[in-house]
C-alpha cells in the first residue's frame, strides 16, 4: 500500500497494480492495465484526457464527485462510473467524508462496443442494484492479479464482463418508460414473434397497434436493442434452423415455411446471420 501526503496536509493510501497484458489477452480478451483502490480525503482532482483506456469505478464509502462530458455528477456510496477516459475528466473526494473508491482501467475485446450500448441508454454515473457484485468483482480483478495466477487473464475477462453486464442492467433498469407504452411494445414483440411466417410491415404494425411507426420503430429499438425488422429476420431464420435440423423439407420449402419470398433471399439472409449456408448447416447439425 502506498501512504502520501498531499499539499494540505491529507494523508491518501492506495493500493495500486499496473499490469502489462499477454498479446493473446489483447486479441481476445477484456485486460486490466491498472486496478487499485484508494482512501483519502484529499480535495486534490485527478485531472486526465487522451488516455486509451476506460475506467470502471465504484465508491464505497464517503463522497465525492466526478466532471465528464460537460456534467458533474455528485457521487457516494453505491454509486459507480464508467467512462471512456480519452474524453477530459476529473474526479475526486468532495471533502465532505472521506472516500474510498475501487477501480479498474481496461480495455480489450469489445470494450468499445459496450461502453456505446451503456452510454446509448444511461447516464456515465449509475447506482446498481448489485453494488456487492460490482465490489466483489473488482476485489476478485485485483486479488487474482496480485498473485499473479497463471489463468489471471482468463479470470479477469470474466469478471469484467460481470461489471459490464451490471453496468448495461442497470442502465435498464433506470429507464423510464410510460407502462402503457412498455405494454404496447411488449404486444407488438409478441405478436412478431408469433407471426414471423406473414407478410409484416411497419405500415401494418403501425395500423394494428395505434402508434406512429416513427415512435415504434424509436422506442421499440431503445427497449429491445435491435430494429423490429431485425427481430423478424431473426424469428424466422431461427425456425429455418429447427426446419434445417428436424424436417426433411427441401431449403425452398423452408424459406417459404419461414416467411421468406423466395430462397435465395433466405439463403442469403442465413448466411449473414449463421456464417454458414443452409446446406452446410444442415449437413454439420446430422453428422
Amino acid at each position: 500500500m502506498e501512504i502520501s501526503e498531499s499539499k494540505n496536509g491529507r494523508k491518501k493510501q492506495t493500493k495500486r497494480l499496473i499490469c502489462t497484458p499477454s498479446p493473446n489477452a489483447k486479441n481476445a480478451f477484456f485486460y486490466i492495465q491498472e486496478a487499485g483502490c484508494m482512501r483519502t480525503s484529499d480535495t486534490s482532482a485527478a485531472q486526465h484526457e487522451n488516455l486509451d483506456t476506460f475506467l470502471f469505478a465504484a465508491v464505497s464509502d464517503g463522497h465525492g464527485e466526478l466532471s465528464y462530458g460537460g456534467d458533474t455528477f455528485s457521487l457516494s456510496k453505491g454509486d459507480c462510473f464508467f467512462i471512456d477516459c480519452r474524453a477530459p475528466h476529473y474526479y475526486k473526494c468532495s471533502g465532505r467524508a472521506p472516500w474510498e473508491v475501487m477501480w479498474i482501467h481496461f480495455s480489450g475485446s469489445t470494450s468499445q462496443q459496450y461502453y456505446e450500448n451503456f452510454v446509448s441508454q444511461s447516464r456515465n454515473v449509475f447506482s446498481p442494484a448489485s453494488f456487492d457484485k460490482v465490489i466483489a468483482a473488482l476485489s476478485g480483478i485485483f486479488s487474482v492479479n496480485e498473485e499473479n495466477s497463471p489463468d489471471a487473464e482468463i479470470i479477469t475477462s470474466k469478471l469484467i464482463v460481470e461489471l459490464l453486464t451490471e453496468a448495461l442492467i442497470s442502465g435498464i433498469q433506470e429507464r423510464q418508460y410510460d407502462s402503457a407504452l412498455r405494454q404496447k411494445l411488449s404486444a407488438v414483440h409478441r405478436y412478431v414473434s408469433e407471426n414471423f411466417s406473414e407478410d409484416i410491415s411497419l405500415e401494418k404494425l403501425a395500423s394494428e397497434f395505434y402508434i406512429s411507426k416513427f415512435y415504434l420503430t424509436r422506442e421499440y429499438k431503445k427497449i429491445y436493442g435491435m430494429t423490429i425488422f431485425q427481430h423478424l429476420i431473426n424469428a424466422r431464420i431461427n425456425h429455418g434452423k429447427q426446419l434445417l435440423r428436424f424436417s426433411d423439407s427441401s431449403v425452398e420449402e423452408i424459406a417459404h415455411l419461414c416467411g421468406f419470398n423466395d430462397q435465395s433471399y433466405f439463403a442469403r439472409q442465413f448466411k449473414k446471420s449463421e456464417n454458414i449456408t443452409c446446406f452446410a448447416y444442415r449437413k454439420k447439425w446430422r453428422d
